[in-house]
């Protein structure tokens, strides 16, 4: 069993914001397989589907960012999976916008969602798919990943989010080395 877990924070005002990649990389695969996320419970939204014969959770934490390690905990005690089969999909703005860079472990950097998962399960050993988000170093760090893409962003990025969740459906078929081999992706060149 596996859980994918996409983050992001919840409510109509971050909808489709920077900080919010993991969620729309969640919506993604629910839509291509035609999952429903009508489960509430341990504190996220989720929904069930199959791949290859394994159970796979796709996961949305409906605590605020800072907190996703609460939601992430309880599903992982409650169904009793281990860390590495935890795929945890997230921004990042320390790689540039078109980037997509999937690790099989590693420390949170500057991300307190991450930084809260890590915390909570007390362990970095979980594979995860970072979405490059890049920065603005004239703007504050909270107001940028707050805020929208601009059109042209957008655009890349939807590409990109639609690789993350194939990226994570190829690691649970034919495991994670064949997953970077196929969708470690360098910054897509400007149009």
């Amino acid at each position: 069993m596996y859980i994918i877990a996409g983050l992001g924070n919840p409510g109509d005002e971050y909808h489709k914001t920077r900080h919010n990649v993991g969620f729309d990389t969640i919506n993604y695969l629910a839509e291509k397989n035609n999952i429903n996320l009508n489960k509430l419970k341990f504190n996220a939204v989720y929904g069930e589907m199959n791949i290859n014969g394994e159970k796979v959770l796709l996961v949305k934490p409906v605590t605020f960012m800072n907190r996703s390690g609460v939601a992430i905990t309880e599903i992982m005690n409650y169904f009793k999976i281990p860390a590495e089969n935890l795929i945890v999909v997230y921004d990042d703005i320390d790689i540039p916008v078109g980037t997509l860079r999937i690790r099989p472990n590693g420390s949170a950097g500057t991300h307190n969602g991450m930084k809260s998962i890590i915390n909570t399960i007390k362990s970095e050993n979980f594979p995860r798919v970072r979405v490059g988000i890049g920065r603005n170093p004239n703007m504050d760090l909270a107001d940028y990943v707050l805020q929208r893409f601009s059109n042209d962003d957008r655009v890349i990025v939807e590409d990109i989010i639609k690789s993350a969740g194939d990226a994570c459906v190829e690691f649970v078929k034919e495991g994670l080395d064949s997953a970077m081999q196929k969708y470690n992706i360098k910054k897509v060149s400007e149009k």
